[in-house]
């Protein structure tokens, strides 16, 4: 029986000629990865375990993104405890305030992954990479301590499922909507512990932008990982940034699969996942007037540049709503730059908006955004479980950046077909 794409790259990586779905293997890594919240107690670990120095200076990345810049003490405590550590061990990819960013959006800007890798992260939406055509998925604190000790992991080798798109999308369907309709099918438990593998005429539709967000969302799924194939899109997109060269794998004619779901992206519709969970999905005609107290466009999900530049297109020439706050963040410092360069900075600001340095803040409800007792926001991020950005009573509707700069400007959960945009 042939291989999926993710369990060749994991052959690879364990020395095997072949893996099968169940398969234990202990596999080299490409990069470990570490945030202020994650890596803190990875780093005691690391010491407790006698390990003095990091498996390899550059296979290493600390990234203080979910509470930076700092909230409040404990917060730069944890942060002063990644910053030393990093110093110490002569860590080359460290990356602070000024030169930081969501560390999702980040390590693919930078070319620290690339196609072909194995890539752990102390971070659930690790599994980012898989946009790359790279096996990456999340860990937790004390793999990632074995992992800066090692350079290897231990894994199950995944089943997987196959998702074949076709045809082209419509104008104002996204990645985002892509995932919110896949995970509304199967269910937050639909693809559980399984690798989520994309194919088909439509992937060639879907821009590098697109496929982060939607092998970001596949931890939402429950899945190990998604992976995209690895094309001209990607390949450009990895052109002058890689760090190293890549490798491209593919699935076997006879891989095996537990679920085979085709989808004909000329038929999706703009999603909104209502609270509270993100396969509570809803097509945008369905959805009644739903008023709102805040937007927030941004996130290891929907900060990368496609999207700010649908969400100035949207909200150039108009006003926020009276009483809805946006806040807008852009996923790394390059991205803010050329939004800068670009004129949306001033489009955000003069429409009503805020922008925010990037961070995860808001996001998991962390700062620059929490909300209030009964408060409604519509949100690009991943998550919108009970409390997950503020009081246990406030509502959270994970929407593209489209549909959240719609809604920002109206004041309720808005269509962006039914404005006129240039």
């Amino acid at each position: 029986m042939g291989m999926t794409m993710t369990q060749k790259i994991m052959a690879a990586h364990a020395g095997r000629k072949s893996v099968a779905a169940g398969d234990f293997i202990e596999a080299e890594l490409d990069m470990v990865l570490g945030n202020d919240i994650t890596a803190p107690p990875a780093i005691a670990e690391f010491e407790r375990m006698g390990s003095k120095d990091v498996f390899h200076k550059d296979r290493i990345a600390l990234v203080p993104d979910h509470f930076a810049p700092n909230k409040d003490i404990k917060a730069a405590q944890q942060c002063k405890i990644m910053r030393e550590f990093a110093y110490s061990q002569g860590i080359t990819n460290y990356f602070e305030i000024g030169e930081m960013g969501i560390e999702h959006a980040l390590l693919p800007e930078k070319g620290i992954v690339v196609a072909g890798d194995a890539v752990i992260g102390a971070d659930s939406h690790t599994c980012t990479y898989g946009a790359l055509g790279a096996f990456s998925t999340g860990v937790g604190s004390t793999d990632m301590a074995a992992g800066m000790s090692t350079g290897k992991a231990w894994f199950k080798v995944p089943s997987a499922i196959s998702i074949v798109l076709r045809n082209k999308p419509g104008e104002w369907v996204t990645g985002k909507d892509i995932i919110l309709h896949i995970i509304g099918m199967i269910g937050v438990d639909g693809a559980r512990y399984k690798s989520m593998e994309y194919s088909g005429d439509g992937v060639g539709h879907l821009s590098m932008d697109d496929r982060f967000t939607m092998a970001n969302m596949a931890i939402e799924a429950g899945a190990k990982n998604g992976i995209f194939p690895v094309d001209e899109v990607t390949e450009g997109y990895m052109d002058g940034r890689a760090k190293r060269e890549w490798k491209v794998y593919s699935p076997d004619e006879d891989a095996e699969y537990d679920q085979v779901i085709e989808i004909d992206l000329s038929t999706v519709r703009p999603t909104v996942s209502f609270p509270h969970s993100p396969d509570n999905t809803h097509g945008i005609d369905d959805i009644p007037r739903i008023s709102i107290h805040q937007v927030v466009i941004g996130s290891c999900t929907n900060g990368r540049l496609d999207d700010m530049r649908m969400a100035a297109r949207i909200l150039k020439g108009r006003k926020v709503a009276k009483g809805v706050r946006t806040i807008i963040f852009p996923a790394t410092q390059e991205i803010y730059l050329q939004a800068v360069r670009e004129g949306l900075i001033e489009t955000f600001i003069e429409a009503g908006a805020i922008v925010s340095t990037p961070t995860c803040g808001p996001c998991l409800g962390g700062h620059m955004g929490i909300l209030a007792e009964g408060e409604r926001a519509v949100s690009t991020t991943n998550r919108n479980f009970i409390g997950r950005m503020g009081h246990h009573t406030s509502e959270v509707y994970l929407a593209s950046p489209a549909v959240a700069a719609a809604s920002a400007v109206s004041g309720f959960i808005r269509n962006p077909e039914d404005l006129e945009v240039m």
